[in-house]
């Protein structure tokens, strides 16, 4: 008897030459789906621009370290032009450059770069702007910011609560609305606590100027009194400087830096979920639909952190309490509010609307007093 064909002694390479051509099949039909798939999308390039080094503690590194991790969340690139100095015109050669690299959406986190490049708005129609202030206005360049006043004025009831003396120091760079808005609230937060407390400011005129930082932050302390420290700087120059004076200190924007032991707490903002949202929102296409966009406490965007343990547990019972209110929308600017210059500034039963805080706050508030 004979046995069919494919059981005889060629059997084994039978089943190999059909294992090949199967493997083939395989192969063609494969390629033939992956040139007929649709072309991937092209990925999306962010530009950013900053005024100081990304590497630096503060508002630079931590602006680039957030906007980096949303990047990489949503698989995007980014591409980085700091050291740009405001009013050079070096923001407007960085916005050329990024919009020549392809960017689509374009960061300018520093507070006068939108006025500086509003008339570029016009010729990159296509390109998405987000800035971090409200110097100018576009259909396609939007204010975006945190509600860092909502952490100033948790910082505010911190220092209220521990001050012997009643009066803060408040090392400030520039009296510009952003600035103004959060040594309001500070103030507000402080005598919410202690009404005896007044803020004592001191203007450096520069987003960094670690020098002048230190001369001021020695004058407040001796000059005025001041037991508890804070500012709006880029760096840590008035942390250092309160710390090597024995003298309570709120930092910004940044760790409190090691080795000090005066810190009380940190205002800060979470730069991940706050470019998490511009990139989300941009990606709807809704980034540019409104004029100014807010993201705060009820978003965990903003945040008093690293409390010391010179933060006592009844200190935090309050402001758990007042972190509540916040994130249950409570508003802080609700009048009467005077300035201190005794002009009513908002009346009773009213309340700061969100276009004036971003835009309008060019007073301080009664209980604010500027260094000489």
């Amino acid at each position: 008897m004979h046995l069919p064909a494919l059981f005889t002694e060629d059997a084994a390479s039978n089943r190999s030459r059909l294992a090949v051509l199967a493997l083939l099949a395989i192969l063609f039909v494969a390629a033939l789906f992956h040139f007929s798939a649709a072309p991937e999308e092209p990925q999306l390039k962010v530009g950013f621009i900053i005024l100081g080094d990304v590497t630096e503690p503060g508002w630079n590194a931590s602006h680039y370290e957030g906007i980096r991790a949303a990047c990489e969340a949503h698989r995007a690139e980014l591409l980085v032009r700091d050291h740009v100095p405001e009013g050079t015109g070096a923001c407007t050669k960085a916005v050329k450059d990024l919009a020549s690299h392809g960017c689509s959406l374009i960061v300018l986190a520093s507070f006068d770069y939108p006025d500086e490049v509003k008339f570029l708005a016009e010729e990159y129609s296509e390109i998405a702007f987000a800035a971090t202030s409200a110097k100018a206005y576009a259909t396609n360049m939007t204010a975006y910011f945190p509600r860092m006043y909502q952490a100033r004025y948790l910082a505010g009831a911190v220092a209220g609560m521990r001050t012997k003396t009643n009066v803060i120091g408040y090392v400030a760079a520039f009296p510009n609305a952003e600035v103004r808005r959060g040594i309001n609230a500070f103030l507000l937060g402080a005598r919410r606590m202690n009404p005896k407390v007044q803020v004592v400011v001191a203007w450096t005129n520069a987003w960094e100027d670690a020098a002048k930082e230190t001369v001021l932050t020695e004058r407040l302390i001796r000059e005025t009194g001041a037991d508890i420290m804070t500012y709006h700087q880029d760096d840590a120059a008035v942390a250092e400087t309160a710390d090597r004076l024995g003298v309570d200190f709120i930092a910004y924007n940044a760790p409190i830096p090691e080795g000090l032991s005066h810190g009380l707490a940190s205002v800060r903002c979470r730069w991940d979920i706050y470019y998490d949202d511009i990139l989300r929102r941009y990606q709807k296409g809704e980034l540019n639909a409104m004029k100014n966009h807010w993201i705060g406490i009820d978003r965990n965007a903003v945040l008093l952190d690293e409390l010391s343990p010179l933060v006592t547990d009844d200190m935090r019972g309050y402001l758990y309490y007042f972190q509540r209110e916040l994130f249950l929308h409570q508003l802080i600017f609700i009048g009467p509010l005077l300035d201190n210059e005794g002009v009513l500034r908002c009346e009773a039963g009213e309340a700061i609307s969100d276009d004036a805080l971003l835009e309008s706050i060019d007073w301080l508030i009664s209980g604010v007093t500027v260094l000489e």
